[in-house]
């Protein structure tokens, strides 16, 4: 355990310092920060967990009606709760990233697209009190100085492609390392006795329940649980393969590569109802289209097809499925369909990816997966 602990510790070092050595302008706060929120979790984002502190002068924050308050990494985390909290907003405010304190957001000037690294959001957008402060900031590291409306709009209508772009950054990394953390010296939580994320990272980190984590290491266990085993426990649920189950096409372990997996389940010559797993669509694939190639599948009737959308890893038919070809990214395999629930996700990756088109399943040919 100290040892998954330990490598897992030096990753994330490597990660976070690769990321100070790209920022210039440093986003934490540099003296003591203001935190609105009452309670344990008042340290981080409700929304997505993240350290408050440590983006600080991306914060957001709103009152409310009923005296609470609620405070956010970033305005994209705000927007992503505004429905959730509009009809009871007394106050909106951002933090002014010259004073490090906070002020009225619609009164405020925001420079958008600059040099200085974003939070949550590929095109950073930070706030200031003093047009003056914008201006001098817009001319130290660049960017555009907008209005609230302006740069709320702007979140808005790039949340998707954001929200993609984390997706596939927790997928490929943070879910992995917090399901193997958790696995290896966490205590059981049931992250639906809690109503945010923020809560819950409190209530690991007050009862030691995986003992001592750096902070990377606690967000990695919490997005792992309030992202993947919630969701898994409300009806969200991902393809479980078994320890042993090999690809009947490739021969490999697909447990192995859990973001990858893929599902046929079929009746047999007797009517007996089972499973048969892979590796990725490809593998898939070259089975459903001549299963009885593939060993004792001769007479089988094939009843359901599960892939995995690469996104969130959600189990999702694989018949209604938009997948993506001739992308730069590689399977275990190599070369793969990536499969995505809808055709705007679908569109996004293939932009970012260099992908050459999008199909659906009933396209798929054979000459597509040589």
């Amino acid at each position: 355990m100290r040892n998954t602990l330990i490598v897992i510790a030096l990753m994330l070092s490597f990660f976070a310092f690769a990321g100070d050595m790209a920022d210039e302008f440093e986003r934490n706060a540099t003296g003591t920060p203001e935190l609105l929120q009452k309670g344990a979790q008042k340290h981080w984002c409700p929304v997505c967990g993240m350290n408050l502190p440590m983006y600080y002068k991306t914060n957001f924050a709103v009152k409310l009606k009923n005296g609470e308050a609620k405070q956010y990494c970033s305005i994209r985390c705000f927007a992503d709760d505004y429905g959730n909290i509009s009809e009871n907003i007394k106050e909106i405010l951002v933090i002014d990233a010259a004073k490090e304190k906070f002020t009225n957001a619609k009164k405020a000037h925001y420079v958008m697209g600059s040099q200085a690294p974003g939070t949550m959001t590929a095109v950073s957008k930070y706030g200031f009190a003093s047009l003056a402060d914008a201006q001098a900031f817009q001319k130290k590291y660049g960017g555009e100085i907008v209005n609230y409306d302006t740069v709320l709009k702007a979140t808005l209508d790039s949340m998707q492609t954001d929200k993609n772009m984390s997706a596939e950054k927790k997928a490929k990394m943070v879910y992995p390392m917090g399901e193997k953390i958790y696995k290896s010296v966490c205590k059981p939580v049931d992250p639906s006795a809690f109503e945010q994320i923020n809560a819950m990272k409190a209530y690991i980190k007050d009862n030691a329940v995986c003992g001592e984590l750096k902070e990377g290491q606690l967000q990695a266990v919490s997005l792992y649980l309030w992202e993947v085993q919630r969701k898994s426990a409300e009806g969200y649920s991902t393809i479980s393969v078994p320890e042993g189950a090999k690809c009947p096409v490739c021969g490999m372990f697909v447990a192995k590569y859990p973001k990858w997996a893929a599902q046929i389940t079929y009746k047999d010559a007797k009517g007996v109802q089972n499973s048969v797993y892979f590796d990725g669509v490809k593998d898939l694939m070259k089975f459903y289209q001549k299963p009885e190639k593939w060993g004792k599948y001769k007479h089988i009737n094939i009843t359901q097809v599960f892939v995995s959308d690469y996104y969130s890893l959600k189990a999702i038919d694989g018949k209604t499925a938009f997948y993506v070809i001739g992308s730069d990214l590689y399977g275990p395999m190599g070369s793969e369909l990536i499969p995505f629930e809808s055709e705007q996700n679908a569109k996004t990756f293939m932009t970012d990816h260099n992908g050459k088109s999008i199909v659906r399943f009933s396209e798929i040919k054979s000459s597509m997966l040589k």
